[in-house]
């Protein structure tokens, strides 16, 4: 049958009309709140304020609880229908003194800081041979009797990319070299840090112990004495150092996952979530990591209230506790709300500085993959690119996918995040206020839409086995 041009044309918009992912009333909200999150403080002021009023945030200790009252009491002011805090229980290791030094051939100090886990030296430190190893891998392959009574360098360079790929294989050195080392009878672990500067600091960060294998110092070397300490190797002299750490693991304390909810028109019980993490290393004040995170989307929903609009679905910030020493919170989160979690519509993560968002990806289920190459298209005047769907979400957000819960990435540029990244220069002057407000103006529109949002997004793709 053939049917008249005009009632083809109506079905035909019909049709596009049911298939949209979004009202165009949702698209001007959209639109709206694009304006006003563009011309917004709203983020550096809560930056500001975090960074100079609390500072560093390691957990456990009393500064992480001044951060726990910073954010409900932030939150509180700001409009949203619920603000609550979730008990989490979490380690507290206390850093100490990190000192380091060559005694011979050529005696002379080394810049150090001590590791997130480790154990600390005796008073008078510890004293070996160094012996050094371009990988974690080539530490493996290593004949015992080569590093037995000795202090083990790893001396693995880590490369710069906008999109953080070169963290990945050094990142390993970090957190398993010193059970490497001490399976084959070493007394201590070295490592270049694991950053992409040349200043003379050192990036600190987690490793970790196994149970059974002997617990040795560990700290890393800022990566000008790493380069001073290759070339004395060189030398092709025995090169003797001394470590000295006053780091020790204290009695497991409380902290929170600090929580604040815009409550859904019509869908409640869906739940938008937008997380970061509250917490920081202890040497700078953790203004890109993750104070910036904080700030991009507890602004994000607060534009949303400014601007007195209201979301479909719950909109939910999560500011996750001890995520620097092992994703603490967010695996507290998860076991607290199993039996929630297929009321998550979709979650993300801003964790990898201050920005710009440069490309959003996904893990959706690919019906859903139109919609949210709609979501990129209305952030592509923020200069957001569409990406892949094979996106974990960021770190506290990345054990939800196992779970089946729909994960956004919304890609930070990090061409010089591990510059600063765990060092004492992780502070407020290193973040760009243009780019901290790009981020902030992204991830509202981006929360707005996916509150909105028409189609399921479930269920999600996983990696093959």
């Amino acid at each position: 049958m053939r049917l008249p041009l005009t009632l083809l044309a109506g079905l035909l918009a019909a049709h596009t009309t049911l298939a949209a992912p979004f009202t165009q009333e949702v698209l001007d909200q959209g639109q709206q709140l694009r304006q006003h999150a563009t011309v917004s403080n709203q983020a550096w002021n809560l930056l500001e304020s975090l960074t100079t009023e609390v500072g560093p945030r390691l957990p456990g200790t009393e500064a992480d609880r001044r951060a726990v009252a910073w954010a409900k009491a932030k939150l509180e002011t700001m409009g949203f229908d619920k603000v609550y805090a979730e008990p989490v229980t979490v380690p507290h290791w206390h850093r100490g003194e990190a000192k380091a030094s060559i005694t011979a051939p050529f005696p002379q100090p080394l810049v150090v800081s001590a590791l997130g886990n480790t154990i600390g030296t005796p008073a008078e430190g510890v004293e070996a041979q160094v012996v050094v190893f371009d990988t974690l891998e080539d530490l493996k392959q290593a004949d015992a009797s080569s590093v037995k009574g000795k202090i083990v360098f790893i001396n693995h360079k880590m490369e710069r990319h906008k999109n953080g790929r070169g963290y990945g294989p050094v990142v390993k050195a970090r957190g398993k070299g010193a059970v490497e080392a001490a399976k084959k009878g070493a007394v201590a672990m070295l490592l270049r840090s694991v950053g992409t500067d040349s200043h003379r600091f050192a990036h600190t960060g987690m490793m970790r112990y196994q149970d059974g294998i002997a617990q040795i110092p560990a700290a890393a070397l800022s990566n000008p004495d790493a380069d001073q300490l290759a070339r004395l190797l060189k030398r092709e002299q025995p090169v003797r150092l001394n470590l000295t750490l006053g780091s020790e693991t204290r009695a497991e304390q409380t902290s929170y996952n600090v929580v604040a909810e815009i409550t859904g028109s019509t869908l409640p019980n869906d739940v938008v979530l937008i997380g970061a993490h509250l917490d920081s290393w202890d040497e700078g004040t953790g203004a890109l990591d993750d104070g910036a995170g904080v700030a991009i989307v507890t602004a994000a929903a607060k534009h949303i209230i400014e601007r007195d609009l209201k979301p479909k679905r719950t909109i939910r910030v999560v500011l996750f506790a001890a995520e620097e020493i092992g994703l603490v919170g967010a695996k507290a989160y998860k076991k607290a709300h199993l039996d929630t979690l297929d009321r998550i519509y979709i979650a993300a993560e801003a964790d990898f500085g201050a920005g710009p968002i440069y490309r959003l990806d996904s893990r959706v289920n690919e019906a859903a993959l139109p919609m949210m190459d709609e979501v990129a298209r209305q952030l592509a005047s923020l200069g957001v690119e569409r990406g892949h769907n094979r996106t974990w979400g960021g770190p506290d957000v990345s054990i939800l996918p196992d779970e089946g819960v729909p994960v956004a990435g919304l890609s930070m540029d990090g061409t010089d995040y591990f510059d600063f990244h765990h060092t004492m220069d992780d502070t407020l002057d290193k973040v760009d206020p243009d780019a901290l407000r790009q981020s902030s103006t992204v991830y509202t529109l981006y929360t707005w839409l996916m509150a909105n949002a028409e189609q399921p997004l479930r269920p999600i793709p996983l990696p093959k086995e």
